[in-house]
């Protein structure tokens, strides 16, 4: 079972070091519902990022801005798993009219992680945030 979003927030707040939450990052991406070999293909790569990343989406109910989005996803890098982890936290079971309006990167500010992420890794999440986002808005148009 992936943690809450409140959980993980919880949980950096008690790390102080930033070894050890970029260890708890790693923690979190190991923690993924693993996706099925057939997901890692060219759909559902998520471009612009340096490491490989694979987002999945499946609705539920719909169509329409009420639909509920289910994300999940995978990378070969250990740490990018770790923010795969905390966007699905952000973003998966919501509503795509919620998915529309919440901001992601103000939780990453808020746990600190924008500061301690290397460009090339804060231009990936962009683009796993913008992906996720393109996904609700295409499930609430239809």
């Amino acid at each position: 079972m992936s943690a809450s979003l409140d959980e993980i927030i919880a949980n950096f707040d008690l790390l102080e070091e930033w070894d050890d939450r970029y260890r708890y990052l790693i923690e979190l991406g190991k923690d993924l519902e693993p996706l099925s070999e057939e997901a890692h293909n060219d759909l559902n790569k998520v471009r612009g990022c340096a490491s490989q990343v694979w987002l999945e989406a499946r609705r539920e109910g719909g169509p329409g801005p009420a639909t509920r989005l289910h994300f999940r996803g995978d990378s070969d890098a250990h740490i990018v798993r770790g923010l795969v982890a905390l966007a699905l936290a952000i973003y998966s079971g919501r509503e795509a009219r919620e998915i529309a309006t919440t901001d992601a990167f103000a939780t990453y500010e808020r746990l600190g992680l924008a500061a301690h992420l290397t460009p090339q890794r804060s231009n990936g999440v962009r683009a796993m945030i913008d992906r996720i986002k393109t996904d609700a808005r295409a499930a609430a148009e239809a």
